[in-house]
């Protein structure tokens, strides 16, 4: 499986919605490498912005494998918890709900 990944900040990206801006989504990913060329190319397509520009979709965006993208690439932050304040580490692709930091995850 792969992701398609913003560089600076290592968030998986969702395909485009119907305006053509392509947002955070841990849960996307593409089962064969040319799946994800051509997601790829459809969020590169939706922003409509011409291949030299510097914020084209193909200088922002790469693809990885899934395992080495977790082992290698997905950048980790320091945050803290909602109960007790003590500091714990998350990947910066960890939902909302599933983090310690946020109060749906100490509600469930």
């Amino acid at each position: 499986m792969f992701y398609i990944y913003e560089k600076s900040s290592t968030y998986i990206i969702g395909k485009p919605d119907r305006n053509g801006v392509a947002r955070p989504d841990h849960r996307q990913y593409y089962k064969t490498m040319s799946a994800a060329k051509a997601g790829l190319t459809r969020i590169a397509k939706a922003e409509g912005l011409l291949q030299t520009d510097p914020n084209h979709a193909f200088y922002r965006y790469a693809i990885a494998e899934t395992e080495y993208f977790h082992k290698s690439i997905e950048k980790s932050r320091t945050v803290k918890n909602m109960m007790n304040g003590n500091p714990f580490t998350e990947t910066v692709n960890t939902p909302g709900y599933m983090s310690p930091r946020s109060e749906s995850y100490w509600s469930m």
